[in-house]
C-alpha cells in the first residue's frame, strides 16, 4: 500500500496540533498516514497535548522531557528509528498547512519522475509560507525554489527562497541543489540510507542531507506547484536553545564535524561517520560539479550564483573545467546594537574584514545615507551586510565609527 510515514520532530510548538489536523483533514487517503513524531514538550504547556492521538495506531509517539533534548537533528533522528518500512516518507517540521489532496498529488509527482528515468526522485525545497495569525489571506500562492545565499564564517551553507525565475521550466518538478529540513518527500527507505546524524545541532543539517542523499543515488526536485505551506516567523515558540544550557557548546561541535565532513578549511575526515558520511551512488565531487559548491576552498559556480537550473551533465565537466569556473565570495552580516553608536553626527564608518595577521581583506565604509537606514531597522539591531570576492578567509571585523564633531570614536571588533 502506499503508506506514507510523516516524520515530525515537535519542540514546544503551538502549531503542532493544527498542523496534524490539518495534515489529516486535507489528506486524500488519510489511512495511509503513519506518523512518527519526536515529542519534545513540557509539561506547563497545556496547549501541547497529544492525548487525543496516543491510541490511534497510525501514530509512533517518542515522548521526550524537553530538558532531555539535544537539538533538532537529535530528534529527527529519533523519529527515523520509528520508521518500519512505509513506502513513502516525508519529512517536515511541526508548523505547516496543506493543500486538498496533497498526499495524492505528491505520489503522482514522484511516480511522474519514476517515469523519466528518476530511480530514487526526492521533493525538497523551502516550501511557500503561511501566517498562522492572518491565515489563509497571508498564503503564498506560487511555488519556491532553493537559492545559494553564503558560506557562514563557521562553513555552513545558507540559503534563500525565491520564486521561479522566468527561465525555469515550471511544467514540472524542478531539478534542485538543495534539501530542506522542513519539506522532504521521497521513498520511505530514505529513513534508513540518509539518517539524520544526531551529533549535528541546527545549522548544517540540510548542506549536508544535500550531499549525502545526491551521494547515495536520490535526485532532488522543488515541486513545481503549491502543496505544503510552512511558518517561519517562529512566534510565539520557545526555541530548543532558548532552554538548552549546553547548546553553545552542543553548536560548536557541529560545525566542527560539518567542516570536517566536507574537508573545509584544510580540516580532514579523520572521524569515522559510519552511515552518517557519504553514499557509494556518486561521489561527493559529483556533487559539488552538480550544485556549484566546491566546500575545500568555499567557492562558488556563477550559474549557482546566477539562480540557473542545475543539471546531471554537469558531473561529466573535468576538474580542472569545474576549478576554473569557481569564485571565493564572502558575505556577512555584522550585527551591532544601537546602545554601541549612540553619536547623533556621524559621517561615516569604516567597515573592514582582516586576516589572521590583522591586514586589511577589503573594506567599505558605511556613508551617511546607509547609517541613516540601517540605524532604523525594525528588528530593532543594526545589520550591516558586506559581500565581496577574496582568495582569503576572513578572520575579523572592524567597525570604526567617526563623527563630523568628535572625530573617531571607540572601533568595534568581533572575530569571524
Amino acid at each position: 500500500m502506499n503508506k506514507i510515514f510523516v516524520q515530525i520532530a515537535s519542540y514546544r510548538d503551538p502549531q503542532l496540533l493544527p498542523t496534524i489536523k490539518d495534515m489529516i483533514d486535507k489528506a486524500k487517503k488519510p489511512k495511509n498516514l503513519v506518523f512518527g513524531i519526536c515529542w519534545q514538550h513540557s509539561k506547563e504547556d497545556s496547549w501541547d497535548k497529544l492525548d487525543e492521538f496516543k491510541d490511534d495506531k497510525r501514530f509512533r509517539i517518542s515522548d521526550v522531557d524537553y530538558t532531555e533534548s539535544k537539538g533538532v537533528c537529535w530528534a529527527r533522528h529519533a523519529v527515523q528509528q520509528l520508521y518500519k518500512g512505509e513506502k513513502y516518507t516525508l519529512q517536515l517540521d511541526s508548523h505547516h498547512r496543506f493543500v486538498k489532496d496533497w498526499d495524492d498529488k505528491l505520489i503522482k509527482m514522484i511516480k511522474g519522475l519514476q517515469k523519466d528515468g528518476y530511480e530514487k526522485p526526492l521533493l525538497t525545497g523551502y516550501i511557500p509560507s503561511f501566517d498562522p495569525d492572518n491565515d489563509p489571506q497571508a498564503r503564498v500562492q506560487v511555488p519556491w525554489k532553493m537559492n545559494f545565499d553564503r558560506f557562514t564564517p563557521e562553513g555552513v551553507v545558507f540559503f534563500l527562497p525565491g520564486e521561479f525565475d522566468t527561465w525555469d521550466d515550471n511544467s514540472k518538478p524542478l531539478p534542485a541543489r538543495f534539501y530542506s529540513a522542513h519539506f522532504g518527500f521521497t521513498l520511505g527507505q530514505f529513513c534508513e540510507e540518509v539518517q539524520h546524524d544526531p551529533e549535528y545541532y541546527f545549522h548544517g543539517e540540510e548542506i549536508s542531507i544535500s550531499a549525502r542523499a545526491f551521494t547515495h543515488g536520490y535526485d532532488l526536485f522543488h515541486p513545481n506547484e503549491v502543496l505544503v505551506w510552512h511558518e517561519y516567523t517562529r512566534k510565539g515558540r520557545t526555541k530548543q536553545w532558548d532552554d538548552d544550557k549546553d547548546w553553545y557548546n552542543r553548536n560548536t561541535s557541529c560545525h566542527v564535524r560539518n567542516r570536517k565532513l566536507f574537508e573545509m578549511d584544510g580540516e580532514k575526515r579523520d572521524i569515522d561517520f559510519g552511515i552518517y558520511g557519504f553514499g557509494e551512488s556518486r561521489t561527493l565531487s559529483d556533487y559539488e560539479k552538480y550544485s556549484g559548491v566546491c566546500f575545500g576552498n568555499r567557492s562558488i559556480t556563477q550559474d549557482t550564483l546566477d539562480r540557473k537550473t542545475p543539471t546531471l551533465q554537469n558531473i561529466k565537466i573535468s576538474d580542472k573545467e569545474f576549478e576554473g569556473s569557481l569564485s571565493r565570495i564572502f558575505k556577512h552580516c555584522i550585527d551591532i546594537q544601537y546602545n554601541q553608536v549612540e553619536e547623533p553626527d556621524y559621517d561615516f564608518w569604516c567597515v573592514a574584514f582582516r586576516d589572521e595577521e590583522g591586514q586589511d581583506v577589503y573594506r567599505q565604509d558605511a556613508d551617511l545615507a546607509e547609517i541613516q537606514r540601517i540605524k532604523n531597522d525594525p528588528d530593532g539591531y543594526i545589520k550591516l551586510w558586506r559581500q565581496f570576492n577574496t582568495t582569503k578567509q576572513p578572520k575579523s571585523w572592524i567597525v570604526w565609527p567617526h563623527t563630523k564633531s568628535k572625530g573617531w570614536c571607540e572601533p568595534l571588533t568581533g572575530q569571524l
